[in-house]
């Protein structure tokens, strides 16, 4: 067995404990779930009520009154499917494969989703397994599975304050980390240091999987909020996070663009105005505020103004060679993604980086 390091320890122990909310619901939920089905409505073994409880809460808050849906539906076509084939064909090995051939095509002609597909194959090999095709059994069984569902919408009802905030956190995260960016390149190429430029460009290409995680955050954050009727209010924080997504999207990859062309000057010892570099510290300073603010909830008219001035700062940056050409058009491109970031629509964020002479910026 290979001994694990104490930092990923750590790592690991962090992991569980940010799951740690839907541990306890999931646990919970099955629990629960079982027990409506047992005592309330007075079934033997109500083996898909805690199933649905747990499909329907998943490791995620995103997508659940789909799940839920999926999982009642799913086991009320798997049963009908297996029922249909054992009463016709029996039990047996090819009785199997047909079932699930059957239920899972059936499925993908209903358009139906990944669970739902899985749930009808898997509801029709018990199904064919026991036999169990009584109209009771039948009944039964989606009745466990809509039991299970309900216990996973009113459990969901159960948000974590911080699960909600986590769009928000993700993309204040997102931000600094451009600004680290920034910084990490302009200082490598003002020292001439070509490994340290390297390392910056590695930075930035390692920037996608937390924006990947910042818009599925945003995307669950919304379905809570419309799933919570107590937190409604995060609603709007969620529609915002969400939709600043795709302007982030786009400043991280000019940024990206910017670490690439510093290195190459900087193995190449081309001249790189020192005034450019001033302007990219500008707005590294400007994306921490911007992170700050947002993360703290504060108005962004603050980081609105830093932004635009490095928009005015841009004009006025002296020529010298390809890569700082190329420097300059991300820095700006990067100020306009930014300033969208921070809530202006296209026009008026262009409007805020002036375009340079004999320049048609946009």
């Amino acid at each position: 067995m290979v001994p694990v390091s104490r930092l990923e320890l750590r790592a690991r122990v962090d992991r569980l404990r940010s799951y740690a909310p839907h541990v306890v619901l999931c646990a919970v939920g099955a629990g629960l779930a079982y027990l409506l089905a047992r005592h309330l409505l007075g079934h033997e073994q109500p083996i898909f009520a805690p199933i649905a409880a747990v499909l329907g809460l998943g490791v995620s808050y995103g997508q659940r009154l789909r799940r839920v849906g999926e999982v009642v539906v799913g086991v009320a076509i798997g049963v009908l499917v297996g029922d249909l084939m054992v009463r016709a064909f029996g039990t047996g090995a090819w009785q199997i494969a047909l079932v699930v051939g059957l239920g899972m095509s059936v499925a993908i002609l209903l358009r139906a989703g990944t669970l739902m597909i899985n749930q009808i194959a898997i509801q029709g090999v018990f199904v064919t397994l026991y036999a169990q095709t009584t109209t009771g059994a039948i009944v039964g069984r989606w009745t466990d599975a809509a039991t299970g569902g309900v216990v996973a919408l009113l459990l969901a009802t159960l948000v974590p304050r911080r699960q909600l905030r986590r769009p928000v956190v993700l993309a204040q995260e997102v931000l600094a980390t451009v600004a680290d960016l920034l910084l990490e390149a302009s200082s490598a190429a003002r020292d001439g240091d070509v490994e340290r430029g390297r390392d910056a460009l590695a930075h930035a290409r390692g920037t996608q999987e937390r924006l990947d995680r910042l818009r599925a955050a945003a995307a669950e954050g919304l379905d809570v909020a419309r799933l919570t009727p107590f937190r409604r209010h995060h609603a709007v924080r969620a529609q915002t996070v969400q939709a600043l997504a795709v302007p982030l999207d786009r400043a991280v990859r000019n940024v990206r663009v910017l670490s690439r062309r510093l290195a190459v000057a900087t193995e190449r010892m081309e001249v790189v105005p020192e005034e450019l570099l001033a302007l990219v510290d500008e707005l590294a300073a400007a994306v921490l505020r911007l992170s700050e603010d947002l993360g703290a909830g504060r108005p962004l008219d603050g980081a609105v103004d830093a932004l635009a001035a490095v928009g005015l700062a841009s004009v006025v940056v002296p020529r010298s060679s390809l890569s700082a050409d190329v420097v300059l058009a991300q820095v700006r491109s990067a100020t306009v993604d930014l300033l969208m970031v921070a809530g202006l629509d296209d026009a008026s964020a262009r409007e805020k980086v002036p375009a340079r002479a004999g320049e048609r910026f946009g």
